[in-house]
């Protein structure tokens, strides 16, 4: 009869820790999501391996200690009946190092009942601070028990489980770097496809993933081949569909620029009159609506090449502001200049004048005066003070033929893209945004000399 009680433990968890248990799951999620596909298969990986190897390393360990179990109650009993022939034949117990005794003291209750009923039983104990098995069976109306020490078999154990636990080590290890670098190959491929992505969405429409196809490739058994296959293929009806809306705006506005000369030669033939007035002031919006389209299609094939050279920046404020002040479309609107900095900046002047003079002029359309110019170092600032930039426009960037809010008036919305088109062109910068107490400002940075 073998004799065994496990022990059981209650634990309870406070409410405290179940509460904060929320916001603790919660990070830890977000920190798996900002983990790179890698290193998620990588965790995974070893994750699995590390389940498999503990269910194993538990199969083997409790294998092995029935085995050390097995053995140590087979010698037990082995011995009890040496020391109950030597005992029925002499009347006295062997004094050896089996430690048996009549009555032992410290023989454990349950085994102490087990043999006082008539049985012989075996009672082992590995968790005690000295590891043994005892053996006990009665002889008349007292227990015969012999005490085998484990120190052995439990130092063997632990020496057991301790390889158990660096074999599963090493092979969860192998098991992550194996991951990581069969992850590795599909990484890199879907890195490579988010940044052509990215080219793509930044106008770089000729950007190609270029995914070299396995040998027999069809569609359904390479999923990254399949993704660039349909990125490339994306980016190519694109590519084509832009391409031929730039002609089309090209074609029509450079159509529309012929009989627009003529009309306008004839509007001016008109004798003076209102509605002569009338005719020549639309031919004229018709007719800087046609070169604004003739501009921003040059713009978007990317066939404007600036004429870079060093200027003192103030000078060509100044120069700009002058000029606006006697154009017509400026007059009466309140464009000042409020500071001027001499910094030398390397710029085409004749594209820098061109980029202010639509900054001023949708300032002067959509907004209210006065609007002020400021030239502090490389960097110029223009503000209105209406009703400042819709929120959209700030968030998305300005769009074609479309003004943003109703309160700014109406327009054709080529104004603030030619702008920033001339921009990059000539290696500056424009930022858009509103002022704290009201209106739309717009800060142009330009390279320095």
């Amino acid at each position: 009869m073998r004799l065994r009680f496990p022990r059981t433990r209650l634990v309870r968890t406070p409410r405290r820790a179940r509460a904060a248990r929320g916001p603790r799951r919660h990070s830890l999620s977000l920190r798996w999501h900002a983990l790179g596909l890698r290193w998620k298969i990588a965790a995974l990986l070893a994750g699995g391996c590390a389940v498999v190897a503990v269910a194993i390393g538990l199969l083997i360990h409790d294998a092995r200690l029935d085995q050390v179990c097995a053995g140590a109650r087979s010698a037990a009993t082995a011995q009890l009946v040496r020391v109950r022939q030597v005992y029925e034949l002499t009347g006295q117990v062997p004094q050896d190092d089996t430690d048996a005794a009549v009555d032992a003291r410290g023989l454990p209750e349950p085994l102490r009942a087990a043999a006082l009923d008539g049985q012989r039983s075996t009672y082992l104990d590995m968790d005690a601070d000295e590891p043994s098995v005892w053996a006990a069976r009665p002889v008349g109306d007292h227990v015969l028990s012999v005490r085998l020490p484990l120190r052995e078999q439990a130092d063997e154990m632990a020496e057991f489980d301790q390889q158990l636990i660096v074999s599963g080590a090493v092979v969860v290890a192998l098991a992550a770097l194996g991951g990581a670098a069969l992850a590795s190959r599909l990484s890199r491929d879907l890195r490579t496809a988010a940044a052509t992505a990215r080219r793509i969405s930044q106008g770089e429409l000729d950007a190609r993933i270029g995914h070299p196809l396995p040998p027999g490739f069809r569609h359904g058994r390479n999923e990254v081949a399949d993704l660039a296959t349909a990125v490339d293929t994306m980016a190519a009806t694109l590519q084509r569909r832009l391409e031929a809306e730039q002609r089309f705006t090209a074609d029509v506005a450079h159509e529309l620029r012929t009989p627009l000369t003529g009309l306008h030669t004839a509007a001016e033939l008109l004798p003076p009159s209102r509605p002569t007035e009338l005719v020549r002031d639309r031919v004229g919006a018709l007719r800087t609506l046609t070169e604004d389209l003739l501009e921003v299609a040059r713009l978007d094939a990317d066939a404007e090449r600036p004429d870079l050279d060093v200027h003192p920046l103030g000078t060509l404020v100044q120069g700009m502001v002058q000029r606006a002040g006697c154009a017509e479309q400026f007059r009466g609107r309140g464009v000042r200049l409020s500071s001027v900095d001499e910094r030398l900046v390397r710029t085409d002047a004749r594209r820098l004048e061109r980029i202010l003079t639509n900054l001023v002029g949708n300032a002067c359309r959509h907004g209210r005066g006065p609007v002020d110019l400021c030239v502090d170092g490389a960097t110029v600032t223009v503000r209105d003070h209406g009703p400042g930039f819709p929120a959209h426009l700030l968030r998305e960037g300005p769009q074609r033929f479309q003004t943003g809010a109703r309160e700014r008036g109406q327009g054709t919305g080529l104004g603030l893209t030619i702008a920033l088109g001339q921009a990059v062109v000539i290696g500056a910068r424009v930022e858009l945004g509103n002022a704290d107490d009201g209106g739309a400002v717009a800060v142009v940075h330009l390279p320095e000399a």
